[in-house]
């Protein structure tokens, strides 16, 4: 009892003292306090105070106004608005997020290994300086429960050649220089361990991924992957949404020819992993939209082709002229790496580099079968593509590359015109055509895909059955990228090439030297041809001089590859045109 009247007096001093006493003008104004319920002064006698407590108002009135006023304070002191540092810890380390159906489904559009897939082991393997150990399951690299899930959704048995050796070297905190075979695994062999970094290190110790508010948003990534071509970095930016299906990690892709502001709109939402073309990274960073101060890890995909096609200055300026650490993670991977560009690149990785080269492509494999038809002329190309592709299943795929974009364009008419399903993709192309044709060809709504080197790097198409070089390349090399659209994972495949007779004789030897290395078939005619001196590098054929009256006394300038010069600068009308010469093509 005496509890009680303690309990009453003291609602009667708290009520008192915020309102103070009650009075009839007091009464008029808040309704819901009635003269009966009310308690009156603080000099009321306890006996009062019982009586007004039995009643069902003094009840309804005094017991939940006291837990209104206490509720909130109750809530406040269990949840504290402001965490601990902890828990910014443990979002950024390593959390199992389960899929959605539509990310399981993600998983699931992986391309299947082939038949062959385990000759891979038996591939020669190079590695200088010989630090770690080759894994020889994914499970012995330790990189985390959430990836682990990812690995066995998507069904990936064992890693192959390229992954066994570089993941514990990338895990192990050295850079790396990689060259390996095309359709072998390198996309997986270095996401797989910056996914892992990323996850099990708080690399942001507390710091937000993105600062500031509209306009003046940036983000801070701590990954960077750079690609040559915009369907290549797409293609990469699809395997890390596949690999960080089960964690919190964002990857973004951003890349030129298409409106900049909509990915500007992506990267202030916040990005772990920037997958990037040079010039538009660049462009984002010169901008203020994204900063590199915070990235750990730095990857360079067909490092060799971005170098060659003149990406250098950006890349530099990139990573040498810009905030990007200089303690960092930089890896390196293509299908090869001549000694001019493994001179160049060394400039970018760190003194203790490791360099790594598993096979090659066409060459300790037998998984692609290579075959090299002579033709004469352009009319010969045509009788002999349309009996190729007439060999073509209806649920293959062909891959045709050509050297120009008005050679993408004619050939592409003039296969429709037979009825084919053929789409092209070239340096013309708007981004939104060349996504749509890629996409047609990945669906199999088109089953015949025509395109200049710009689809010759990197593309992971599942069921390209056949490759044909409609149109051979200036150097080996891109010929080796292009037979790898083929024959992807272990499976096997077929390239067909066209070889002419009086433009690309230069080839001639090397192409030699990949047929016997592959345990290829070998025309005769091309033993011939590589036995014949080869002609000189890219030099213009010189011009040949005026004719008539009105003949310039120096001739035309030389055209490409055979074909006819250009008029003389001082000839007239009748003045002669300069003779075909070798060079490089341009696309």
């Amino acid at each position: 009892m005496e509890a009680d009247t303690t309990f009453e007096e003291h609602m009667i001093d708290t009520e008192n003292g915020t309102t103070g006493k009650i009075t009839g003008k007091r009464k008029r104004k808040s309704p819901k306090k009635k003269e009966k319920s009310s308690p009156g002064s603080p000099t009321a006698s306890p006996k009062k105070l019982k009586k007004k407590k039995k009643t069902k108002k003094a009840k309804t009135v005094a017991v939940p106004e006291f837990e209104k006023a206490a509720a909130p304070i109750a809530r406040s002191s269990q949840l504290p608005i402001v965490k601990p540092v902890t828990s910014v810890v443990s979002a950024t380390k390593e959390q199992f997020v389960s899929p959605t159906k539509e990310q399981l489904d993600l998983l699931k559009s992986t391309i299947n290994t082939g038949i062959n897939f385990d000759q891979y082991d038996n591939i020669p393997i190079e590695v200088f300086p010989t630090v770690f150990d080759p894994i020889s399951k994914f499970a012995d690299a330790n990189l985390g429960e959430a990836l682990q899930k990812v690995i066995a959704l998507i069904g990936y048995s064992k890693p192959t050649p390229v992954q066994k050796h570089a993941l514990p070297i990338i895990l192990g905190g050295r850079d790396l220089m990689a060259s390996a075979q095309t359709g072998s695994g390198k996309t997986a062999a270095f996401l797989f361990p910056i996914i892992a970094s990323l996850m099990s290190n708080d690399f942001r110790k507390g710091t937000p991924k993105v600062e500031g508010w509209g306009r003046d948003c940036k983000a801070f990534p701590l990954a960077v992957v750079l690609a040559p071509t915009r369907e290549l970095a797409v293609q990469i930016y699809d395997e890390a949404r596949k690999f960080t299906t089960c964690s919190r990690l964002t990857p973004v892709v951003v890349y030129g020819g298409v409106p900049y502001t909509p990915q500007a709109r992506l990267v202030e939402r916040g990005v772990d992993i920037v997958i990037a073309t040079p010039g538009r990274l660049q462009d984002m960073v010169d901008r203020g939209k994204v900063s590199l101060s915070r990235v750990q890890f730095l990857c360079l995909d067909e490092a060799d082709r971005m170098l060659d096609m003149g990406f250098e200055p950006q890349i530099r300026a990139i990573v040498e002229g810009r905030d990007m650490p200089p303690v960092r993670r930089t890896v390196m991977f293509s299908a090869t790496f001549p000694k001019e560009i493994r001179k160049l690149a060394t400039d970018f990785l760190a003194k203790d580099y490791i360099m790594l080269k598993v096979g090659r492509v066409g060459s300790t494999t037998q998984s692609i079968v290579q075959r090299i038809k002579a033709v004469a002329d352009n009319g010969q190309k045509m009788s002999l593509i349309k009996a190729e592709l007439a060999e073509l299943d209806n649920d293959g795929r062909c891959m045709v590359f050509v050297e120009t974009k008005r050679s993408a364009a004619r050939l592409g008419s003039e296969l429709r015109q037979l009825g084919l399903r053929v789409a092209a993709i070239h340096g013309d192309c708007t981004q939104i055509d060349r996504e749509a044709a890629l996409r047609s060809f990945r669906t199999g709504k088109v089953n015949v895909l025509i395109g200049t080197s710009v689809a010759a790097r990197g593309l992971d198409i599942d069921n390209v059955t056949h490759v044909i070089n409609y149109d051979l390349p200036d150097g080996i090399d891109d010929y080796v990228h292009r037979i790898g659209r083929t024959g992807r994972a272990g499976n096997t495949g077929l390239a067909t090439a066209f070889f002419s007779l009086s433009t690309d004789r230069n080839l001639a030897k090397p192409l030699l030297k990949i047929l016997k290395e592959s345990a290829q078939e070998v025309p005769d005619w091309l033993m011939r041809e590589a036995t014949k001196p080869r002609m000189k590098g890219p030099s213009r054929g010189r011009g040949g001089g005026g004719r008539g009256k009105w003949g310039g006394r120096k001739g035309g300038g030389g055209g490409k590859n055979g074909r006819p010069g250009g008029m003389s600068m001082k000839g007239g009308r009748r003045g002669g045109g300069g003779g075909g010469g070798g060079g490089r093509r341009r696309n």
